[in-house]
């Protein structure tokens, strides 16, 4: 699981027929710490997820279950879309 920023859309007008209906989201993932950008990934959006938002992406077989399907072709999946997040860096942990 990690935290992201939803950077894009993904359109495909051949896919998978699993694929069918799902929107598609290009998510660079960020370190919540110092805020550092990363790898970016294409996510299923789950819950409506839009350009420019923080959003919670889980990958594997979570994202699968997120998704209802065992064997569907998707390795990412938007669970969550974020309101805040709070960091506690304390020195000595």
């Amino acid at each position: 699981m990690f935290i992201g920023v939803v950077i894009g859309n993904v359109w495909a007008t051949k896919k998978d027929e699993q694929l069918n209906g799902m929107k598609l989201m290009v998510v660079q993932r960020i370190d919540p710490a110092d805020g550092k950008r990363h790898e970016s990934i294409v996510a299923a959006d789950r819950v409506g997820a839009g350009i420019g938002e923080q959003v919670l992406v889980v990958t594997g077989s979570s994202a699968r279950m997120a998704l209802s399907s065992p064997d569907i072709p998707m390795d990412a999946a938007i669970v969550g879309i974020l309101d805040e997040v709070e960091i506690n860096l304390t020195k000595g942990l």
